[in-house]
């Protein structure tokens, strides 16, 4: 009986061994496999921890890199002499994407819509930008006579250093003549190599392309025709220039090529123009004579070239500065008092004159003119 006894206990121990075993065996298993995952995911999490520091270490090459080409262009760039700044632009590539302020051209000239990029032929200088003001200057031939030269020597010398940097002179040679144009690039890379340098001066190509062709066929009609032929040119050369300098500055300085500058003139623009109170102004007016001493604001830029192109074939273009300000500040009706006293107040005129026209012989050729302006 005893050992009967015996025998129950020990199969009763033994079962409990094996069941605990069972238990210990299912447990390690499961704690087996939860060890091979963790490991699993460790491996996975150090994979992704790799590539993305490979991934972070070819970024820093490729920006350590694009730093060195940049730093590298811009040292070269500023040590290029001035003889290797000039450089051709093709205006007819249509697979680059023409400058946004020159799509307005094409609204008005339907065979420019065919052309992919509307920019000036000839480029000279460093295209500079973000200034306060851009000073334009159109030029042709005027035969044997040019006042280009005094004209530049005026503007440029009578600008301290430091308003020298905060604008940049833009000549735009309107000529198809390119005896002209190579007398122009070479009289301004011998008597201004520091100003084309820094990039406050440049000089442009009008291409012949811009011009419509009824522009060219009046060329070969009888005088008055050449006159009027004349005249139109003269509105587009300086609506292609107004739309070029437009990005580049705040302000826009409309000057000719036959014209002094007084001394400290550019000084008495800049404190006249910060000191006004009114941000309402249209124009400003630094000479009573034609388009000259003309100061606008590029924002509005635009809106005169549009309207000088509406009429471009109508009147010169002084008349048609005239013509806006009628169409935009008078009423049907109204007392041309009224209008006029509204005009003055965005029409502002500054006395004395600083600009004073000194050239004799027209830029039409057999032509003498002799006015002046009586502020100066």
């Amino acid at each position: 009986m005893r050992t009967k006894h015996v025998n129950v206990l020990f199969a009763l121990t033994a079962f409990v061994l094996f069941s605990f075993s069972c238990f210990c065996i299912s447990r390690m298993t499961q704690t087996s496999s939860q060890l091979i995952n963790c490991r699993n995911h460790i491996l996975e999490f150090k994979e992704k921890i790799l590539h993305l520091k490979n991934k972070t270490e070819r970024n820093n090459r490729e920006l350590i890199n694009a730093l060195s080409k940049v730093k590298y262009e811009m040292t070269q760039r500023k040590n290029m002499p001035v003889n290797l700044v000039e450089k051709k632009m093709n205006t007819l590539d249509k697979n680059k994407t023409g400058s946004n302020t020159f799509e307005v051209l094409k609204f008005f000239f339907p065979h420019l819509r065919k052309v992919g990029r509307i920019y000036p032929d000839v480029i000279i200088g460093k295209e500079k930008t973000g200034v306060s003001f851009a000073l334009g200057i159109s030029t042709v031939s005027r035969g044997n006579q040019s006042y280009l030269k005094q004209t530049l020597n005026s503007v440029v010398s009578r600008m301290t250093l430091s308003e020298e940097k905060d604008s940049v002179v833009i000549v735009s040679v309107a000529d198809r003549n390119e005896d002209y144009l190579k007398s122009v690039v070479d009289m301004i890379k011998k008597r201004f190599k520091r100003q084309l340098k820094s990039g406050s001066l440049e000089v442009i190509s009008i291409p012949a392309f811009f011009y419509p062709n009824t522009l060219h066929v009046k060329k070969s009609a009888e005088d008055s025709g050449k006159l009027a032929s004349w005249r139109i040119k003269q509105v587009l050369d300086f609506c292609f220039l107004m739309l070029y300098a437009q990005p580049k500055a705040m302000y826009y300085l409309q000057l000719e090529d036959d014209i002094i500058a007084k001394k400290m003139y550019f000084t008495q623009i800049t404190d006249f123009v910060h000191n006004i109170t009114s941000n309402n102004w249209f124009y400003i007016e630094f000479s009573i004579l034609g388009f000259i001493g003309k100061l606008f604001k590029s924002e509005d830029l635009t809106d005169f070239v549009r309207f000088f192109l509406m009429f471009y074939k109508d009147k010169p273009i002084d008349l048609l500065l005239w013509d806006i300000f009628q169409v935009k500040m008078c009423n049907p009706g109204e007392n041309p008092e009224k209008c006029a006293e509204r005009n003055k107040q965005i029409r502002i005129r500054y006395k004395p004159s600083l600009f004073q026209h000194v050239g004799i012989q027209s830029s039409f050729p057999g032509r003498e003119q002799y006015s002046k302006d009586i502020y100066y």
